[in-house]
């Protein structure tokens, strides 16, 4: 097999799993991992994939932190689809936790409140959203005010959560990956991320199918601290296999 030949396999199955191992690789091509590793580096030197702890990633998950405004007009068929899946497990008279991001806008425009209904949020551009609903008690944690995620983060907001305890938490993130976890562009977001994932009886993640093979700056918590995922089905049938074995629940859902 040919050096062109080896790329074209190993972009090939990037494309279909997201992420692959230097040993898988050798043993698939029959050649030594550091041939393996040489085809990485100039693989990655094209930007054509990321290289991380012995594997290769499709795409680069450094991402930058963007503005929400921009954010949500990515995906937003898919994150639609997976607003209206999540908003469905509200139950009646729940106690809900809703962090940041921009598929978070997706689920409150889909919530409808079933008796009684309380939300605590540290989002502040939802809060518009629920308040329109009577039966919505909303909570709105407090700190400074992220511009790019218009979200109250800090010791403040961490505070406020120790006072609270809910049946469920909708969360967003920056990145999933197999071996790293959750993670977001923010230090302080991912701190307060975590005293969320404490205050909750049940974390639930809404990620559509870019965030995965993705690591954004600050690491949130491993995927043992996660009960759900809700994503939409251009996610590749490895990944979703390598969440389901390790005991999470995953919903696929179709774009509306």
């Amino acid at each position: 097999m040919t050096l062109a030949e080896r790329h074209d396999f190993i972009m090939d199955l990037l494309q279909q799993q997201g992420s692959v191992s230097v040993a898988a690789l050798a043993e698939r091509l029959k050649v030594s991992e550091v041939t393996i590793r040489k085809d990485l580096t100039l693989l990655e030197e094209k930007k054509m994939l990321y290289r991380a702890h012995g594997s290769a990633i499709l795409i680069n998950p450094y991402i930058n932190d963007r503005p929400v405004n921009e954010k949500e007009k990515h995906n937003a068929t898919e994150k639609r689809a997976i607003g209206i899946r999540a908003a469905s497990l509200v139950t009646p008279d729940d106690s809900i936790l809703i962090a940041s991001g921009t598929t978070m806008l997706f689920l409150a425009r889909e919530i409808k409140a079933q008796g009684r209904l309380t939300v605590i949020t540290s989002a502040v551009n939802i809060v518009p959203i629920l308040v329109r609903d009577h039966n919505v008690d909303v909570v709105q944690l407090g700190g400074m005010v992220r511009n790019t995620s218009v979200s109250a983060v800090g010791v403040y907001a961490e505070r406020m959560l120790q006072d609270f305890s809910c049946s469920k938490l909708y969360l967003g993130v920056d990145g999933i990956d197999l071996e790293y976890g959750l993670s977001t562009t923010n230090l302080m977001e991912a701190g307060l991320n975590r005293a969320m994932i404490r205050t909750a009886q049940k974390t639930i993640v809404l990620a559509d199918s870019s965030k995965f093979g993705r690591r954004g700056f600050s690491k949130i918590c491993d995927l043992s601290d996660v009960d759900q995922i809700i994503t939409d089905s251009n996610v590749s049938p490895h990944t979703l296999a390598q969440l389901r074995s390790q005991g999470i629940e995953v919903t696929v859902v179709e774009a509306v």
